[in-house]
């Protein structure tokens, strides 16, 4: 099971961003789990400065920006 974390405070990107991995994970038929990170503390931890962050299985996939489900299926 993929574990994809998004990495923001709750802002209309970070939502986008949340839907569009939903989408592509079921695209690709794969088991996944989606987690909004909202603490900044955590946020930080990751490395991240800019969000919306995209995280996957541990691993930050993308930093500042919106991906499409496109490109998401291709990083998972």
């Amino acid at each position: 099971m993929k574990k994809i974390q998004i990495l923001g405070p709750g802002c209309a990107k970070c939502f986008k961003l949340a839907a569009n991995a939903e989408e592509a994970a079921k695209e690709a038929g794969i088991e996944f789990e989606i987690e909004k990170v909202k603490d900044l503390n955590k946020i930080a931890s990751f490395g991240v400065m800019m969000t919306p962050g995209l995280v996957i299985d541990g691993e930050v996939k993308s930093v500042g920006k919106v991906l499409s489900p496109e490109q998401i299926k291709k990083l998972l």
